[in-house]
C-alpha cells in the first residue's frame, strides 16, 4: 500500500479496519470452539449446562422485575393519601 504524504488514504484506512475485525472475528472464534470443546470433554456438562440454564433465567427474571413494573401513579399516590387522611378526620 501506498502512502500519500504520511497519510493513508480512506481507503486503506477502511482495509486495514475491516482487516482488523476480521483477525479479531477469527481470533475470537477460534478461542469460543476451543473453549466449547473443553466443556464438551467434561464428565459434569449436563450439570454445568443446567446451571447456566438456571442462571440465565434468574437473569432474565431480574431484568423484567426492573424494567416491566410500573410505578404507581404520582396523583393516584396523592388522591389514595387525601381519601386516607379525610377517612382519619383530618382534613
Amino acid at each position: 500500500m501506498t502512502r500519500e504524504a504520511g497519510r493513508e488514504s480512506l481507503d486503506e484506512q477502511a482495509l486495514l479496519l475491516v482487516a482488523g475485525l476480521a483477525d479479531l472475528a477469527v481470533s475470537t472464534l477460534g478461542s469460543a470452539v476451543g473453549t466449547v470443546r473443553g466443556l464438551l470433554r467434561r464428565s459434569d456438562a449436563a450439570d454445568l449446562a443446567a446451571q447456566a440454564e438456571q442462571d440465565l433465567a434468574a437473569r432474565g427474571r431480574l431484568v423484567l422485575d426492573r424494567y416491566a413494573a410500573v410505578p404507581p401513579a404520582q396523583l393516584e399516590i396523592l388522591a389514595r393519601q387525601s381519601l386516607a387522611r379525610k377517612s382519619a378526620g383530618e382534613d
